[in-house]
């Protein structure tokens, strides 16, 4: 087999819901990274998810109900900045898509530098719930989370969607005991633990600042970013269009 072929599979295909694939691993490491945001988000400004849209469209109808005193501003900050961070990811998607690594690295490359933001805005303003400090520091880490999912959605990893773990699990509780459980299980295990235990540590930190959480989600993005360029560094060729080959 030629390097070529081995390093396209190093990517994307069928080998990367394996655990020990460098793309699942990057993917897991994000996972655990959302588990940070949200923490800052969610428990630091106010109820209000930055990674996790379907959780913000039920707190805005909740919200839009009155009498919870939940937000209503933010979560449509969230969902309008995220929104916007994917269709930027959309538009790196257009330009670098054909070649996979560089794809998610550019991406990745992205959201460290939004992160980085953050973190720097969190340390010089002090944001609160319910101000725009707050408002905006959601926006831009929405921003960042968008960015990223646009990315990950287009690599179709299954189970390894890095915000949301409804269908993972699903999987989890459906395939146990059938042939393809074996395979699928830890995968699908992983995912849950890793955001179980980014959530944790996330709220775990934002009890000292929400610097500190910030600072390790940048670490996380920056790591992942870095070591799947590396893993993949071999493989820059622009995938052949379909029914090109002969």
């Amino acid at each position: 087999m030629s390097s070529s072929a081995s390093s396209s599979d190093a990517v994307a295909g069928p080998g990367a819901a394996h655990l020990r694939h460098p793309l699942a691993r990057a993917l897991l490491a994000l996972t655990f990274s959302t588990g940070l945001v949200d923490a800052v988000s969610f428990l630091g400004l106010g109820h209000v998810f930055t990674a996790n849209m379907t959780g913000n469209v039920v707190l805005l109808g909740f919200g839009l109900a009155g009498g919870s005193g939940l937000p209503v501003l933010a979560p449509i900050v969230s969902l309008a900045a995220f929104l916007a961070g994917a269709f930027i990811g959309g538009r790196i998607q257009t330009r670098f898509g054909a070649v996979r690594p560089r794809h998610l690295t550019v991406a990745l490359a992205c959201e460290a530098v939004l992160i980085a933001a953050a973190l720097i805005y969190a340390l010089c303003v002090s944001p609160a719930p319910g101000t725009i400090a707050g408002g905006i520091l959601i926006a831009v880490l929405a921003a960042a989370m968008g960015v990223r999912n646009a990315a990950v959605r287009s690599l179709g990893v299954p189970d390894l969607t890095t915000t949301v773990l409804t269908l993972t699990l699903t999987g989890l509780a459906a395939d146990a005991g059938t042939s393809g459980a074996r395979r699928s299980s830890p995968r699908r295990a992983a995912a849950v633990i890793a955001m179980l235990a980014g959530a944790l540590t996330g709220a775990l930190l934002v009890k000292t600042g929400l610097w500190l959480s910030l600072s390790v989600a940048l670490a996380a993005a920056t790591v992942t970013m870095a070591g799947y360029a590396q893993a993949t560094g071999s493989d820059q060729q622009p995938e052949p269009a379909a029914g090109s080959s002969r």
